[in-house]
């Protein structure tokens, strides 16, 4: 059972990751499909995740993560990286489960996240990676408000090649226009 819903987007509700969240993380992050999107390449262990959802629910955790809601059922995970309140800035990032995609929970999960992050949170600078081929990850981007900055050329090795990898970011200024 998630816990408490801590944001509301129109279809979706992000809510606080707890223990009780660890298996569907594992096994989420774990599917082969949802990994093709993903920039690791190794499996990922239920004792590694737990330590993952230990490490964003300590008190004095930096990052910001949350459990993504449809109707009180979890569909995947939208979070803050590298977040740096000094100078305003982290990396947003987000994965669905298969049965999500195409229904606009990631745009309207990311679009409730990049609320808080700048109107909370004061953030001046929200920026986000994609692999070249996930269509699904530049659309998402592209349809909240992201410009596309560069191309980190051959920069993720998968399934036998190098691909591209595609910066986007998005400035609170931008945001509010």
């Amino acid at each position: 059972m998630p816990g408490p819903a801590f944001l509301r987007g129109e279809k979706v509700t992000l809510h606080v990751i707890g223990d009780d969240d660890v298996s569907f993380l594992y096994e989420t992050i774990n599917d082969p499909e949802v990994r093709t999107g993903l920039s690791f390449a190794r499996p990922k262990t239920e004792r590694a995740e737990r330590e993952w959802v230990e490490s964003v629910t300590d008190p004095d955790a930096d990052d910001v993560h949350f459990l993504i809601c449809d109707d009180g059922d979890p569909v995947g995970t939208v979070g803050l990286r590298d977040l740096d309140t000094r100078i305003g800035n982290a990396e947003i990032g987000c994965y669905l489960v298969p049965d999500a995609w195409g229904k606009g929970y990631a745009t309207d999960a990311v679009r409730a996240l990049l609320g808080h992050a700048f109107e909370q949170l004061r953030l001046h600078r929200v920026h986000a990676r994609a692999v070249a081929d996930n269509q699904g990850s530049k659309r998402v981007l592209e349809k909240v408000g992201f410009e596309r900055e560069g191309v980190m050329r051959d920069h993720w090795y998968r399934d036998g090649g190098y691909e591209d990898v595609y910066l986007y970011g998005l400035l609170e200024r931008e945001w509010r226009d």
